[in-house]
């Protein structure tokens, strides 16, 4: 007689049964639930949700009147010695603040880790949502509201994401090797900022430059490369991060969301490849395409090509490690930027409750007046650096210079290191600190929430996170 347990139909039972108990309570145990350890004890979660706004939805540069391409929150869960680590990318503009805070705790939760492990960047699309939790509720506080934040928006996305890492934990494969590789992208990155002789900026190259003559000023300082980090389980690739550093827009403003260039590019390198691609964008505070793009929509996808053709090339240059558990680790450190002195939080107070002023004039305001409220009570924001055995991969805050990426790279020069910049969105633009004294955009006081002396609290923690040699340090952007 066929023992009970033995019949098809209660043998599946009890194995769905117990699937369901280890989904339920894989995030509260981490990765020692899911993982049945491989050779390496390292495994690999991806998880991929919408986060494309409703039409009408508000956006920082207008509302969604058209869905050209959805835009995606799509990341990795690492699971080895110690808690998982995440690494999210958001197809936003940006995540800052209390927005920031939160989307860390959540996905943390989900993943069964702490906050401190877990990094969320956003690629800076400019026809896509900006997400401050805090800076809404303060305008809201005053009557500004309706425009530029759709927070219900950000907490839908929060909670599609958070299942969406439940559901793929249990379902984590095996990491034998990594591959890292990196290629030149031609004619897309350019300094924005053109100096005249004077050392003084005089234009701004905006991403979409239609006057001839900017354009035809030298790339200037760029980081020409596109790095990629493939993960291996044994000779079948199963995801693939990528980091090149530019503004990511090649015209927007008119209400038609999509992931823009980068966006265009990860999804053919997708259907090329068949394995998932989470893009990163490094410090491009002061990059952009504009030597390349006039903003006429035919050179989106020219754009989109050369960005893919560099990823494309950066696989096929990939130098493959064998990797273990016990050779991943993380670390962080939160430190305290130093604020504007541009700006003084009395008079910023004052704009967001003067209803004379506009909705847009007094939420910009808001965003400003929660960073200053942050750095006098001492709320610091958090680096973070994945060490990957040979390779490191440094997540940071803001709009970050170009220079402070150069500079990672040349502590280690016999590494491979990669940046990923627009984490915590909240200070805005970070430049260096010889940029402050030369002008232009980036460092005026409606961009920038920090001041000058940001390029030593920076560079000490990127020394310390990537722990590299401490040498006498040539200040950025110096001749």
């Amino acid at each position: 007689m066929q023992a009970l347990s033995d019949h098809p139909r209660v043998r599946n039972g009890i194995v769905r049964c117990f699937a369901m108990i280890l989904w339920l309570i894989a995030p509260y145990f981490g990765a020692s639930i899911c993982l049945s350890q491989g050779p390496s004890g390292l495994k690999l979660a991806y998880f991929d949700v919408d986060a494309t706004p409703r039409i009408g939805s508000p956006l920082p540069y207008s509302s969604t009147e058209s869905i050209v391409e959805p835009l995606r929150c799509r990341g990795i869960v690492l699971l080895g010695d110690g808690q998982p680590m995440v690494l999210c990318s958001v197809d936003w503009l940006g995540i800052g603040n209390e927005g920031h805070r939160i989307f860390r705790e959540r996905l943390a939760a989900a993943a069964g880790t702490d906050a401190d492990r877990v990094a969320v960047h956003t690629i800076h699309q400019h026809d896509a949502p900006w997400c401050d939790f805090s800076a809404d509720a303060l305008a809201r506080e005053y009557g500004a509201s309706g425009i530029i934040f759709d927070s219900g928006l950000a907490r839908e996305v929060l909670d599609r994401a958070s299942d969406a890492i439940h559901r793929a934990l249990p379902n984590a494969r095996p990491v034998t090797h990594v591959g890292l590789g990196q290629a030149r992208v031609e004619k897309v990155a350019s300094n924005r900022r053109i100096l005249g002789p004077d050392g003084k900026v005089k234009a701004v190259r905006w991403t979409a430059t239609k006057d001839p003559e900017v354009r035809a000023e030298p790339e200037g300082v760029i980081d020409p490369l596109v790095r990629s980090v493939s993960f291996f389980d044994g000779d079948a690739r199963i995801a693939v991060l990528t980091y090149y550093a530019t503004h990511p827009q090649s015209y927007y403003g008119k209400g038609d969301v999509n992931p823009d260039f980068p966006g265009i590019a990860r999804r053919s390198r997708e259907e090329a490849t068949g394995v998932p691609h989470v893009h990163f964008c490094g410090a491009g505070g002061n990059i952009g395409a504009g030597k390349y793009n006039d903003g006429s929509p035919e050179n989106r996808p020219v754009l989109a090509q050369r960005l893919e053709l560099g990823m494309k090339q950066a696989l096929e240059s990939e130098s493959r490690h064998a990797i273990s558990a016990s050779n991943v680790s993380w670390r962080s450190r939160d430190v305290l930027l130093p604020v504007t002195t541009q700006l003084q939080l009395p008079d910023v107070q004052q704009i967001v409750e003067d209803s004379s002023k506009t909705i847009k004039e007094r939420i910009y305001a808001a965003t400003q007046l929660v960073w200053m409220r942050r750095c006098e009570a001492k709320d610091p924001i958090t680096l973070q650096c994945l060490q990957l055995g040979p390779a490191r991969i440094l997540h940071l805050p803001g709009e970050l210079f170009v220079e402070y990426q150069l500079a990672a790279s040349a502590m280690l020069p016999e590494s491979f290191v990669a940046v990923a910049a627009y984490g915590d969105y909240a200070p805005n633009y970070i430049g260096t600190a010889i940029a402050y004294e030369q002008g232009g955009y980036e460092t005026e006081a409606r961009s920038s929430l920090v001041s000058p002396e940001v390029e030593g609290v920076l560079i000490d923690a990127i020394q310390d996170l990537l722990q590299a040699d401490r040498k006498p340090w040539t200040p950025l952007g110096m001749p």
